[in-house]
C-alpha cells in the first residue's frame, strides 16, 4: 500500500471526489460514498475517495494517537467494495495541513479534472478548516464544478461517526457498534509468542500484536469469529476473545488480546488473524486462584457454544 503525495496522484481524468479518513467505512461513510458514486455517474466521471494518512489529528496535534477501527489497507479494500472507482491514500503532512482549500483542490490537477465534490454540512478541510461546504461551493462555482451537499446519516437522532463507534466499543457495546458500522467490529493482528499460560490452563490462545493502533473494546471476554488465511481457518471460525490485563496473575498492566479457537488445535505463530467481535460474554474479573479462573473459563466456553448452538 502506497501513501501518495499530491503531486504523485495517478491520472484519473474527470472525477467526483470525497475526502476524509473513512475509518471503519461505516454506514455513515457509505451514505456519502453512495452519493459520490451517483454524482459521478451523472457527470460521466470516476468516483474517487481521497483517504488522508496519517489521521489529520495526529499531524495537527503532535503526540496524538487516534485508535483505528480498521487497519489502513482494509479501509481501501472496503471503499472499493462500496463502489468507489478509485480509493487513493494521500499523505497528510504539515505541507498539506497548511494548504488553503483553493490550493488543495488546485493541486489535484492535472491528475483529476474536477466535476464535483461531495461533503456533509459539518465537514471541512484545509488550513484552519476553511474548506467548509459554503466555501467549497463558492470555489466550485468559480471553477465550473459542483459541490454536492449530503446530509449525514443519523441513528437515534445522533450522527453516525467513527468517534461514536469507538465510544460504543469502549463501553463493550459490541452489537451497537456493529449496527453503526454495518458489520461486525474487526481486529487484525499478527500471532506472536506469549508465555503459553493459556495452554497450561487447557485453553491455548493466539496472542495478537497489531501493526496499527487498534480500537479495542472494553476489557472483558467476547465471542468472536476468526479467519486465518495462512492456515485455512475460517472464515467465521468460532472463538473466545480475551481483552484484558490478566489481573489474576498480577501482570504488568499491558492490555493483551488473546484468542482461543474452539475445536481447533495447531500452530498459528507468525500468521495474521482477522477477528470479528460478535458479543460480550462478561467483564474481566480477578479470581481468588487459578482453579476458580479455569472454572469460569469453562463456563465461558459453554456459554459461547450455547449461543452458537455448537455441540
Amino acid at each position: 500500500m502506497t501513501t501518495l503525495a499530491l503531486d504523485q496522484l495517478p491520472t484519473v481524468g474527470p472525477a467526483v471526489i470525497t475526502l476524509g479518513v473513512f475509518d471503519g467505512v461505516h454506514r455513515g461513510h457509505r451514505h456519502v460514498l453512495d452519493a459520490t458514486v451517483q454524482a459521478a455517474r451523472e457527470r460521466d466521471a470516476a468516483s474517487v475517495a481521497l483517504v488522508f494518512s496519517p489521521h489529520p489529528d495526529e499531524v495537527v496535534r503532535p503526540g496524538t494517537t487516534v485508535e483505528r477501527l480498521l487497519p489502513p489497507e482494509m479501509t481501501l479494500e472496503r471503499l472499493t467494495a462500496a463502489g468507489i472507482d478509485r480509493a487513493l491514500e494521500v499523505r497528510f503532512d504539515a505541507a498539506v495541513r497548511d494548504l488553503d482549500p483553493d490550493a488543495f483542490l488546485a493541486a489535484l490537477a492535472p491528475a483529476m479534472e474536477l466535476r464535483g465534490i461531495t461533503m456533509t454540512p459539518d465537514s471541512a478541510f484545509g488550513r484552519g478548516r476553511a474548506g467548509t461546504l459554503e466555501r467549497v461551493a463558492e470555489i466550485g462555482a468559480e471553477n465550473g464544478w459542483d459541490c454536492i451537499a449530503v446530509e449525514p446519516l443519523a441513528v437515534d437522532q445522533e450522527v453516525i461517526s467513527s468517534s461514536r463507534i469507538r465510544r460504543a466499543l469502549g463501553d463493550g457495546e459490541i452489537e451497537a457498534a456493529a449496527d453503526l458500522i454495518g458489520s461486525a467490529p474487526l481486529l487484525r493482528g499478527n500471532v506472536v509468542h506469549g508465555d503459553e499460560r493459556g495452554r497450561e490452563l487447557g485453553f491455548p490462545t493466539a496472542n495478537l500484536a497489531f501493526a496499527y493502533s487498534a480500537a479495542l473494546p472494553a476489557l472483558g471476554i467476547y465471542l468472536g469469529r476468526v479467519s486465518v488465511s495462512e492456515r485455512a481457518v475460517g472464515p467465521g471460525h468460532p472463538a473466545l476473545v480475551s481483552v484484558g490485563v490478566r489481573p489474576t496473575f498480577h501482570d504488568d498492566g499491558r492490555v493483551l488480546v488473546e484468542v482461543h479457537l474452539l475445536d481447533w488445535d495447531g500452530d498459528l505463530y507468525d500468521t495474521t488473524l482477522d477477528v470479528e467481535m460478535m458479543s460480550r460474554l462478561r467483564e474481566e474479573r480477578r479470581f481468588a486462584n487459578v482453579a476458580a479462573l479455569v472454572t469460569q473459563m469453562r463456563a465461558d466456553e459453554a456459554e459461547a457454544r450455547r449461543r452458537l448452538q455448537l455441540g
